[in-house]
């Protein structure tokens, strides 16, 4: 049986964790927050595909990406939490990067 030290951090893993239905590639799974209106995703099992998923009023728009192009956006968004100050989201972020690129 899990301590519920190993459980509290599962739980918010899982809580944290946004999905989204692709109509061709099925499962993605959000990689992080972009913008306002704009979310970085990936396949859920091979991370190769990477798409541009932006909110509107039309509704969701997915925009393909290569692995580059989604590291620079990544990246971006990386600089513009250091250069806002937002340290806590940035050591996700980061850490993020470093799983999904390195």
């Amino acid at each position: 049986m899990p301590d519920s030290a190993s459980s509290q951090s599962f739980e918010n893993r899982m809580s944290s964790e946004t999905y989204l239905n692709h109509p061709t590639f099925g499962l993605l799974f959000r990689i992080c927050v972009i913008d306002d209106n704009r979310e970085l995703f990936s396949t859920l099992y091979a991370q190769r595909l990477f798409f541009l998923v932006a909110t509107t009023a039309q509704g969701i728009q997915f925009e393909p990406l290569g692995r580059s192009d989604a590291r620079i956006l990544v990246e971006g968004r990386l600089r513009e939490l250091r250069r806002t100050g937002q340290s806590g989201e940035h050591s996700k972020v980061q850490a993020i990067h470093q799983q999904t690129f390195q």
